[in-house]
Order: structure tokens, then C-alpha cells, then sequence
């Protein structure tokens, strides 16, 4: 039986170093002259798409098809440079979880992000784990990431011709957002506090397993 995982990028396989905020933040000011315009604004788990669109209504721009891709196509140009700053940096564990799962028959390894799916290819990119990831749904695919993880196991469908059962899905992330996604399915949800959420706090979300670090994360998966 195949075995489906997927994971989250930032505060989950890496630190970015802060690169998408700033990112945003300098889009948003070249862009329609706003000065800090996510300040006081959590984006953890959330999508690009609705970071953009919160940010603008919060300004009182309209969303329209036409400020909302300006001001992305300009993130995804300032963030090929911020995603080189010596902040990033890969999380415990991660390299070694993704190699003993790329080399076990039956695992397949996907992404279930928030992330645009070029910003998602330029933060991976910058560590060299682009080659883990053949498949995934990214924030493009859907503003809403609750539905991401049908987007997924249908896109490993038509590659690899692999039917996929949601209950064989695992999803890895560091934000309640990452659990909330999984549990309409009957996915297995797997929270790691390596992001802004603390360990008690993912406690608190219903995961099926919380972890301090991936560094422990392939016995756990494996036998789930």
C-alpha cells in the first residue's frame, strides 16, 4: 500500500529567514506606496493569494485581477533575492526524512503549501530540495488551503498513475492551518514546532502526532 506525504515549506523544511514577509512587505510599498503593510498581521499558514487579498482590503484597494497579479508577479521577482540572506536555512531532520522516505517502496513525497508554486520552487531551490518534491498543490491552485489536498492526490494520480485513498495521506506541517487542512479528509496530521507555534500550542490542535523537530519524524511516519 502507497503512503502519500506531504509537506508544508516554511517554519516546516526550512526557515526562510523572514524572505517571503519582506518580500510581500517591498512589493506592497513599490507597488501601491504602503509602508509596512502587513505590520501586526500573522501570515503563518496562510496562502500568497490571501495574504495579498487581506492585505489589500485591510489598505482599501480593490481585488481585482489586475493590482492582485501585479503585486504578486513583483513578490515573486523581490523574493528571488531575499531568499538568498544568510537567515535561511534548512530545519533538524529534514534531508535525512526526505531521503529514507524517497528510498522506501511504497512513499511518495509531495508538497501542500501555501506558497505560489514558482515562489515554492524559488525558496526549495535556494536548498537544493526541489528534486524531493515531483507533485504538489500550491496557493495558486487555491486561495483556500482546505482544498488543497484533493488538488495533490489527483495530480499523483495522473503522474505516476497512483490512486491514492485520503486516509493514506500524511500531512506535515508547523501551523494549526496545516492540521485543519488534513482533518475534513481523514488524513493523518503530523505538526512540528519549528515554526511560530510552540509545541504545547500544536498540542492543542487535535494533530494525530506533534514533534519538537523532524529529526525523529521517519519511525513515526513509517509506522503510521
Amino acid at each position: 500500500m502507497s503512503k502519500f506525504v506531504l509537506f508544508d515549506i516554511d517554519g516546516t523544511l526550512i526557515d526562510p529567514g523572514g524572505a517571503g514577509r519582506r518580500s510581500v512587505t517591498q512589493a506592497f510599498y513599490e507597488m501601491l506606496s504602503i509602508h509596512e503593510a502587513f505590520a501586526g498581521m500573522s501570515l503563518a499558514g496562510k496562502t500568497d493569494i490571501q495574504i495579498v487579498k487581506e492585505g489589500l482590503a485591510r489598505h482599501g484597494f480593490p481585488i481585482n485581477d489586475g493590482i492582485l497579479s501585479s503585486v504578486v508577479s513583483r513578490y515573486l521577482e523581490i523574493l528571488q533575492e531575499e531568499i538568498t540572506n544568510p537567515k535561511g536555512r534548512i530545519h533538524p531532520g529534514v534531508v535525512e526524512l526526505l531521503r529514507a522516505l524517497r528510498e522506501t517502496d511504497g512513499y511518495r513525497l509531495g508538497l501542500l503549501t501555501g506558497n505560489i508554486k514558482r515562489g515554492a520552487r524559488i525558496k526549495l531551490g535556494r536548498f537544493n530540495l526541489n528534486g524531493y518534491f515531483p507533485v504538489g498543490a500550491f496557493g495558486d491552485d487555491s486561495e483556500d488551503r482546505n482544498k488543497l489536498l484533493p488538488i495533490a492526490v489527483e495530480r499523483l494520480r495522473v503522474m505516476a498513475g497512483i490512486d491514492i485513498g485520503y486516509s493514506d495521506c500524511i500531512v506535515v506541517g508547523d501551523t494549526p492551518l496545516d492540521v485543519a487542512c488534513a482533518k475534513p479528509f481523514g488524513a493523518i496530521s503530523v505538526a512540528v514546532a519549528t515554526g511560530p507555534y510552540g509545541y504545547e500550542s500544536l498540542l492543542e490542535t487535535g494533530a494525530d502526532y506533534v514533534m519538537r523537530d523532524l529529526s525523529s519524524a521517519v519511525d513515526i511516519i513509517k509506522n503510521t
